[in-house]
């Protein structure tokens, strides 16, 4: 049997079902969470809404994403309010009796801390992503890494000359939750990918990540398995890429003695 051989139409079928499936799936997927995350935000924020103000009163079909709308125009002019000195004072105000109530101010300060780290791009979010030999020798697990041990762990970890780092390890498939630790830093193998990454790898239990090459060049947005197309067109890229310009060797310079011509006293004394 010859092993060049084409393969047959249910194969073909096949391939053809498995590349569509491929490009569809996370397309509809993304599409479904988009839509559930607009109706779940308009079934909040609608009822809210005095029907003056709502065009589905006016109009006889609905309008998804309204809601959406109305809650980004609220939420923006809450911002614009408490970045002035009255809006400031309203907000302490309402901390400060927050704070007060036992069960509450825990749960209010530590939801505060988590989106003024991630969402205003202070120094405390996740800026490098590391290896760490978890959860025995031989093992190796991703963790982000935070910043330096402070207070009093660090203190006391410092009496014991450990030099040490505050990282978090992901679980596998939902990156939000997992462990803290607190890893001396010689323990940790520092990666050149970047945290969102290093959440994709997470989050697709390996089967996604970005190739690297031989000189250490990341090639971002690679299938380690599955676009192997897309990575080979890449890497051809990059091999035909001009090679930079060799300086022109200086051109040499060669004296000629220039023949002189006989005078006319010289041809007339050969003659006599």
């Amino acid at each position: 049997m010859d092993k060049h051989s084409k393969p047959g139409a249910f194969t073909r079928l096949r391939n053809y079902f498995l590349t569509g499936f491929i490009v569809v799936a996370p397309l509809t997927i993304t599409i479904y969470l988009i839509w559930t995350f607009v109706e779940w935000v308009d079934g909040w924020i609608i009822p809210y809404i005095p029907a003056v103000y709502n065009p589905e009163t006016y109009l006889p079909f609905e309008m998804p994403g309204f809601g959406l709308v109305m809650a980004i125009i609220i939420i923006t002019l809450i911002g614009f309010m408490t970045a002035s000195f009255v809006g400031r004072s309203i907000v302490n105000m309402g901390e400060r009796f927050l704070n007060r109530m036992p069960l509450v101010r825990n749960i209010y300060s530590g939801l505060k801390q988590i989106f003024q780290t991630v969402l205003s791009g202070q120094k405390g979010s996740f800026t490098k992503v590391g290896v760490l030999e978890y959860p025995r020798r031989g093992l190796f697990a991703i963790v982000f890494i935070a910043t330096d041990t402070k207070g009093e762990v660090d203190q006391r970890l410092k009496e014991k000359g450990k030099d040490t780092v505050s990282v978090f390890l992901p679980t596998t498939p939902n990156p939000t939750s997992g462990f803290l630790l607190f890893v001396p830093k010689d323990d940790i193998t520092i990666l050149d990918m970047s945290v969102e990454e290093a959440a994709k790898l997470v989050i697709s239990a390996g089967l996604v990540a970005p190739e690297y090459g031989e000189e250490g060049e990341e090639i971002p947005g690679v299938l380690v398995e599955g676009n192997k197309e897309e990575a080979v067109q890449k890497i051809v890229e990059m091999a035909n890429k001009p090679p930079p310009a060799k300086p022109k060797p200086a051109r040499r310079t060669t004296k000629t003695t220039a023949k002189r011509r006989p005078s006319a006293r010289s041809k007339t004394s050969e003659k006599s």
